[in-house]
Order: structure tokens, then C-alpha cells, then sequence
């Protein structure tokens, strides 16, 4: 479904004339049983699959998770999810036709922020007579973007529910994703991001091998790929087929770099190098204690309920990081638990590991949930 806002003015500057937010809804609305379920990076309002199935997390991408009996139940909860701005899934975003020129916005879209996210949603939500929120759920970028629920409307959110997130981001991440941009803005098809109709196709991929890496582990890496060499031959990435692109050395070929191309090829052929720039930089310009003395002190406003999920195996945000995040919460004077799910899956668990996320959600978000206080419950899953 897709709605128009009207115009809208983002946090650092700039506006389009008229935003058109894409959103999907689960289940029948009670008044008091609204589930926000927030998507990561290149995510999408498609929580569940639609009729073309699952395509990397364009579609479906929490399937496992919402739904008729499952973690959170729809026949309980009325989930609701945002495709955000600057996005390729049906919100507004650089590829979308600026209305008043006729042309796609390209280099002139708008930054974006985590806070203009949210500022969206809760206009989507007065629009859906959505009040109070049960709950705000989301994983990665998106569990920043639960973090800002809690710190810029406290009274609209009962419960908070961040998954493999963190305050900000730590200067091994913000390294990573200046290279990410490097790899698009270094390709020849760029040309300052007004590269319509064509794309930058080679310089995306490499920025999502970049970014794939990261979101792995090295035991996971181990267990699925080892030093294998690759059983079928490389083929090249270039954005206009031809000199420009990179092609895989044939000697050195493994299964890791098979990988890593297969995920490439998907990505580019879904997602737009424009919208990859703007979500990554507003990944990369949060910061929960921006306009406070602390993190605490932003979360000093919420007095509903928390639970921090954290990853084991996940160097993308840490453990060290989300119990930062719940001791925050914690000095807010908010009643927290922190769980850490054990798995050696990477960032990607909350994703790739339904079983292991969906069942701490499903009790944290029963009315007669019984968790255990925070420093005996830490590393239990």
C-alpha cells in the first residue's frame, strides 16, 4: 500500500513537494495492539512474502517471524511497516521522478536521517488512528530507529525492542562504509549520482561485498566456505559490460568470492546505488545522545519496557555495545533486559536465525511476560 504525505521538509534541509510512504499491515487494529516492525539497510515495508516470493530482503525478509502463530503473532498484534525515505521499495527516494522537473531526483534528493524515519512513521500512524504502540521492533539500522521512537516520542511507545544495534557506530564501521562509498562514487557509470537510466552497478556490488563481509562472522565463514577454490569460473562486473568493471583473478577463484558475487548480482538487480548512499549515511550520522549530555539522558523520556537483543558471534554491533545500550536505558530509570543470543552466524542472525530471535520477542511482547532481571539473564538464549 502506498499513501502521500503531502510535502515534507527533512531534518538537513531540502524537501520534496510530495512524499508517497509504502507500508504494509498485518492483522486487525484493537486500538491497544500496534506492533512497529522496522527494517534494516536494504530492507523493505515487506515483512512477509508477497506474491513473487522472497528476494534477499526486498521481500519477506522476517517471514519466519510475523505471522498467523508465529513470534509475533498477527492474530494478536497489528503490525505495521514503513518503507523509509530515501529508499527503492515505494517510498520516495533519488530514483523517483521529481515532479517538478520530470526527471529522477538523482544527486539532488535530500539527506536523509534516522529521525526523519520517524518522523514519517508516526505521520503514517496518525493517518492509521494508531496512537500508542505496543511495541517497536527492529534489527541493525533498524534497531537505531527504534532507539529514536523511544528518545523523540517516549509516550507513544510501550515497549522497545532493538536488535543487533548500538548507539552509534564505532570508527572500524564508519571506516567501512567510507570505502562503501568510495567503490560507487570511484565508478565510471556515477556521474555524480545523475547516472539515470544507467548504473553503477560495479561500484554497488563492491560496496555490498564490503558490507556482506561485515556481517558474517569468521566462524561462520569457515564453516561455509574454508579456502575452497570456487567450482565454477568468475565472471566479470562492469557497469556498461565492458572496461571499467573487475574481474576476479581465475587462479585464486575461491568459494568465499563465488559468494560474495552471487550477492552482488542479486543486489544490484533490486537495489539503487543513490538510495544505498543516503540509507548508509544516515546509518552512519546517528547518534542516540545527539542534542543530550548522554544516551541516558535521551532515553531519560521513556519509561516503558526494553530488551536488547545482541548477537555472540556479531563484530558488526557487539555484545560490549548493546549492554552500553541496555545499561543506558537501565540509568534512564527504564526497567531493561539484555539478552545475548548465541550463535556464530554473524549480524545476519537476526535475520537468518528466525528460532533463535523470535522466541525472547514472542515472550517479551506476551501481557504475562516473566523475565528474569538482567545481570542473571545476560548470556541466556
Amino acid at each position: 500500500m502506498t499513501v502521500s504525505l503531502g510535502r515534507f521538509e527533512f531534518e538537513r534541509g531540502g524537501s520534496v513537494p510530495n512524499l508517497e510512504v509504502a507500508y504494509e499491515t498485518y492483522g486487525e487494529y484493537t486500538g491497544d495492539n500496534a506492533v512497529l516492525v522496522c527494517h534494516a539497510l536494504t530492507g523493505s515495508h515487506r515483512v512477509k512474502c508477497g506474491p513473487r516470493g522472497v528476494d534477499g530482503q526486498g521481500t519477506g525478509w522476517w517471514d519466519d517471524v510475523v505471522g498467523p502463530g508465529k513470534f509475533v503473532d498477527t492474530r494478536e498484534h497489528f503490525v505495521v511497516s514503513v518503507n523509509v525515505p530515501g529508499s527503492c521499495y515505494g517510498t520516495t527516494g533519488p530514483a523517483n521522478t521529481n515532479p517538478e522537473t520530470d526527471d529522477p531526483y538523482g544527486s539532488d534528493f535530500p539527506s536523509v536521517t534516522v529521525g526523519d524515519w520517524v518522523r514519517v512513521q508516526r505521520r503514517l500512524l496518525d493517518r492509521l488512528g494508531v496512537e500508542t504502540l505496543r511495541a517497536v521492533v527492529g534489527g541493525s539500522v533498524g534497531g537505531m530507529n527504534v532507539l529514536e521512537w523511544a528518545k523523540r516520542y517516549p509516550d507513544r511507545v510501550e515497549r522497545a525492542i532493538p536488535i543487533a544495534t548500538a548507539a552509534r557506530l564505532d570508527p572500524q564501521l564508519l571506516g567501512l562504509c567510507a570505502v562503501a562509498r568510495r567503490a560507487i562514487t570511484s565508478d565510471s557509470a556515477w556521474q555524480g549520482g545523475d547516472y539515470y537510466p544507467d548504473h553503477p552497478d560495479a561500484g554497488l556490488a563492491l560496496a555490498r561485498q564490503l558490507g556482506h563481509v561485515s556481517y558474517l562472522s569468521k566462524e561462520s565463514m569457515e564453516r561455509k566456505f574454508g579456502r575452497r577454490p570456487a567450482d565454477c569460473p568468475p565472471r566479470p562486473f562492469a557497469s556498461d559490460g565492458g572496461p571499467g568493471g573487475f574481474a576476479p583473478d581465475t587462479e585464486t577463484y575461491r568459494d568465499v568470492e563465488s559468494y560474495l558475487d552471487y550477492q552482488a548480482r542479486k543486489f544490484v538487480e533490486r537495489f539503487d546505488a543513490n538510495s544505498y548512499l543516503h540509507l548508509t549515511r544516515a546509518m552512519e550520522n546517528y547518534d542516540l545522545a545527539a542534542g543530550h549530555e548522554s544516551d541516558a539522558d535521551a532515553l531519560a523520556g521513556f519509561d516503558g519496557e526494553a530488551l536488547v537483543l545482541s548477537i555472540s558471534g556479531d563484530w558488526h554491533f557487539t555484545v560490549e555495545q548493546a549492554d552500553r545500550l541496555a545499561g543506558a536505558f537501565r540509568e534512564a530509570g527504564s526497567e531493561v533486559t539484555h539478552r545475548v543470543l548465541d550463535s556464530d552466524h554473524g549480524h545476519d542472525a537476526f535475520l537468518a536465525e528466525p528460532e533463535l530471535v523470535g522466541p525472547p520477542i514472542r515472550r517479551f511482547l506476551a501481557p504475562a511476560k516473566r523475565f528474569a532481571p538482567v545481570h542473571a539473564s545476560l548470556f541466556a538464549h
